[in-house]
C-alpha cells in the first residue's frame, strides 16, 4: 500500500509505516536539514522539500493513507495555546490535501495538549469537515512507553478512516510488559569508550526516561529540557544540561550526559539511522520525532482495515 506523509521530520513516522508494510510515494518537508536526514537513510524514497500549504496533492490522487506529524507548537502547553489562530496551524492544509489526495485513511500525530478543553470546538470542528470529505474522524492519546520505548512521550494520534471501513480499523492494544529501564537500554552505548562508571551507573538509571524535548527552530538548543525535565534526568544519573558528543572516557567523574545517538535509540530509532548536521539540529531532529514503534503499531492496524474494505458497505454520508 502506497502513503504520502507531509512533516516528515527524521522520518519517525515515515520509520514506522515502512515497518507496517507502507511504501512512500513522497515524503514533503519543509526543512532541508530534515530532508537530508531522510535522503541520507533512503535514498530511493521521493523526498519533497516544500511547504505543505503550497503543495498540490492532486498528483496523488488515491494513495491509500496520507500521514503528518503536524506542527505542535499550536497546541502546546508550552507555548500560547492560540490553536487555529496559530500561523503554524497546517489542519486547514491537511483538510485541504486530503479533499486533493482522497485517500483512505488519516494518520496524524500531534502533541496532548490537543485535547485540552480549550480546543473543544475546534475538535468538532474537524470532526464536521472531515465528516463532510467522506471520513469517520477519531483520535487517542498513546505513551510511547506502552509500545516498547523506554519514555512515556505521551502523543495524541489523530486518525480517519473512510466511513465504509469504520468497522475494519482497531486501535492498537499496549503491550503486556513495560518497556527497558534507561540504564539496560543504554549501558552498551554509555560504556562504549571503556567508562569505569557503566556498570555503577545503570544501576542508579532504573526508571523510563521522561519524555525528551527537542526544542523548536528559534528556541532550545542540545539540552534535554527544562528544570523540571532535567531533575528528572538527574534522579537517573544523567547531566541534562547540555549533550555530549561521545560517551565518557574510562576515567570521566560526576553524572554522564547523553550523546545524540543515546536520545534517538530512547526515541525508538534504530543504530543505524543517522541525523543530518551538527549537534544542535541533530538532537532538534531526534527530539520532535514521532517514536517509530508507536508508528509502527498504529499503521499496522490501518493496513489491516484497508485490506479487508470490501467485506464493508459504504454508509451515507450526513
Amino acid at each position: 500500500m502506497q502513503s504520502i506523509e507531509f512533516c516528515a521530520g527524521a522520518g519517525g513516522q515515515a520509520l514506522g509505516l515502512e515497518l507496517a508494510g507502507f511504501r512512500h510515494s513522497a515524503l514533503v518537508e519543509i526543512e532541508r536539514d530534515f530532508s537530508k536526514t531522510l535522503q541520507l537513510n533512503r535514498p530511493a524514497w521521493d523526498v519533497r522539500t516544500e511547504d505543505m500549504n503550497a503543495f498540490d496533492g492532486r498528483p496523488f490522487n488515491g494513495v491509500e493513507l496520507m500521514a503528518g506529524g503536524l506542527p505542535c507548537p499550536p497546541f502546546s502547553v508550552a507555548g500560547k495555546q492560540l490553536g487555529d489562530k496559530d500561523e503554524r496551524n497546517l489542519f486547514p492544509a491537511a483538510i485541504r490535501l486530503v479533499d486533493e489526495i482522497r485517500p483512505k485513511a488519516v494518520m496524524i500525530e500531534n502533541v496532548r495538549g490537543f485535547l485540552s478543553p480549550v480546543f473543544e470546538d475546534y475538535r468538532l470542528y474537524l470532526k464536521t469537515a472531515f465528516r463532510k470529505l467522506g471520513y469517520h474522524l477519531d483520535w487517542r492519546l498513546l505513551n510511547a512507553s506502552d509500545f516498547g520505548v523506554p519514555q512515556l512521550r505521551p502523543r495524541v494520534v489523530i486518525v480517519a478512516v473512510r466511513t465504509d471501513l469504520v468497522e475494519a480499523f482497531d486501535w492498537p492494544e499496549v503491550l503486556p510488559h513495560n518497556p527497558p529501564v534507561v540504564g539496560d537500554f543504554l549501558k552498551d552505548l554509555m560504556g562504549a569508550n571503556g567508562w569505569l562508571g557503566t556498570e555503577r551507573w545503570a544501576r542508579q538509571a532504573n526508571d523510563i526516561a521522561p519524555t525528551i524535548v527537542g526544542g523548536s527552530k528559534k528556541h532550545g538548543g542540545p539540552d534535554l529540557g527544562p528544570t523540571r525535565a532535567r531533575k528528572a534526568w538527574a534522579a537517573l544519573g544523567v547531566e541534562g544540561r547540555s549533550l555530549a558528543e561521545q560517551a565518557p572516557a574510562p576515567d570521566f567523574c560526576g553524572m554522564p550526559r547523553l550523546t545524540v545517538r543515546m536520545v534517538a535509540r530512547i526515541q525508538g530509532f534504530p543504530d543505524s539511522w543517522q541525523f543530518y548536521g551538527r549537534k544542535t539540529t541533530a538532537y532538534r531532529q531526534v527530539g520532535n520525532a514521532f517514536p517509530p514503534p508507536v508508528a509502527k503499531a498504529v499503521a499496522r492496524n490501518l493496513r489491516v482495515a484497508l485490506s479487508v474494505q470490501k467485506h464493508f458497505p459504504v454508509r451515507a454520508v450526513a
